[in-house]
């Protein structure tokens, strides 16, 4: 079989291995495993050489030291009851509008995902926070857990976040520049779901009833309560993009600062400080094994050399770069039905990135090229947390909704996909909106 042949039997048997409920991280082991002893005619010795380094040249990388620093942060805001002051803050100014407790709901994702970086956290602990209000409210079924799943994915889009620093590993591309370029993508994602839920309660407007107006004495109380956790954000964004810190230094000052915040601010005790530990580390293991078994099937896949026939033959079969992209950003979209974020963006990335950067796209350098793909990447890898027939934070919404139907849930979750097609669509035609940011730090 050629490179391309056995690259597709090997991605075929990986997702018969996840159809029967085989842990993503395991199945891509096993199949790569399996792979490497048939394209090596079964030398078992060239296999355990390759085992004998593997862990150790994954986890030895000390950039990776930055993803359990970022989920203690997540774990730090969660225990500490810092999402609860990120809603009554975006709820004191939005909630007397109508719609306006469920925009809250998407400006509290976005705060939230700003300091923890993963989207299933985020819609988790969200969903515990907005939903009971959303009820009280008196919002339909739909538009309350369309809202929260779809806001979820804020917290990979609004850095830090966990999948944009596994692309900066696997591309060599700086975690600093990433972080920045997905802040305007990340704004324009928030302020689209907002927008969204405006349309909605415009044609249905039982289905979003406006709540009280708050003060201005309590809205200025409500930002002074949420202003360490914006001041955290922008250390570390600031100090990694600027150079006084690197990504592992400002991802651990972030950690402190969360912790000192949800310890003083929060009031989280003993029993909160071990919960954070406990869920960073169960996280952290799941993640370090998807990373393993990613690089087991990597490592097969590279010495199939099927990234690289793929690469040649997009670049010598004259299709328009448009529409490779359009190709791959519908993989994305598929895979999304049966693998998570990470995962995705574990498995495609060593074969997509070359294809990518053998084609021209709007004359972009190299460099401008691999972040504006980042971002995209992201951007679509998000979509698939949400969109039929699996959506991962569905599940998770639905779950703390019980009164509502799963597919009351994904018809809410319906008009936040148009947002999200006209915003990747905007961004494919306008690499600038992630590119602007960069280049006016770099100036």
């Amino acid at each position: 079989m050629s490179g391309i042949e056995t690259g597709f039997v090997v991605f075929g048997v990986m997702l018969a291995l996840m159809v029967v409920r085989v842990p993503i991280g395991v199945a891509m082991f096993i199949v790569g495993f399996g792979g490497y002893l048939y394209l090596t005619g079964g030398n078992v010795s060239a296999l355990l050489n390759s085992l004998k380094n593997l862990a150790y040249a994954r986890l030895s990388n000390y950039d990776l030291v930055v993803i359990p620093l970022f989920l203690l942060m997540g774990q730090f805001a969660t225990h500490g009851g810092l999402s609860k002051a990120l809603f009554r803050f975006v709820g004191a100014f939005l909630g007397h509008r109508r719609g306006g407790i469920a925009m809250a709901a998407i400006g509290a994702c976005a705060g939230f995902g700003a300091i923890c970086g993963s989207s299933v956290a985020t819609a988790a602990t969200m969903g515990q926070v907005a939903l009971p209000e959303l009820r009280r409210f008196g919002y339909s079924g739909s538009l309350a857990t369309g809202t929260l799943a779809a806001g979820g994915t804020l917290g990979i889009m609004i850095p830090p976040s966990v999948p944009l620093v596994i692309y900066a590993i696997l591309t060599q591309e700086s975690i600093g520049k990433l972080f920045v370029a997905a802040v305007l993508p990340g704004i324009i994602a928030m302020l689209g779901y907002m927008l969204v839920v405006q349309i909605v309660v415009t044609l249905n407007p039982a289905a979003g009833p406006a709540g009280p107006r708050v003060a201005w004495p309590e809205r200025i109380r409500c930002l002074l309560q949420v202003s360490p956790v914006l001041l955290v954000f922008l250390v570390v964004i600031v100090g990694i993009y600027g150079g006084w810190a690197n990504p592992t230094e400002a991802a651990a000052i972030g950690a402190a600062a969360c912790g000192g915040i949800a310890i003083v601010g929060g009031g989280m005790r003993g029993m909160g400080l071990i919960d954070s530990a406990l869920g960073t580390a169960q996280a952290t293991a799941m993640i370090f094994l998807v990373l393993l078994g990613a690089d087991m099937m990597n490592t097969t896949l590279a010495l199939s050399q099927m990234p690289g026939e793929l690469a040649s033959w997009v670049k010598a079969s004259g299709l328009s770069p448009l529409l490779v992209m359009a190709m791959i950003l519908l993989i994305y979209i598929f895979l999304g039905c049966v693998m998570d974020a990470l995962a995705m963006i574990l498995l495609t990335i060593p074969i997509f990135y070359p294809m990518v950067m053998a084609l021209d796209y709007w004359g972009m350098s190299p460099s401008d090229k691999s972040i504006w793909f980042g971002i995209l990447a992201l951007m679509v890898v998000e979509i698939g947390l949400v969109h039929p027939p699996v959506g991962l934070n569905v599940y998770i919404i639905n779950r703390l909704a019980k009164d509502v139907p799963l597919t009351e849930t994904f018809k809410g979750v319906i008009p936040f996909l148009v947002s999200d097609a006209l915003r990747t669509t905007l961004l494919v035609f306008f690499p600038i909106i992630s590119l602007y940011l960069v280049h006016a730090f770099k100036q």
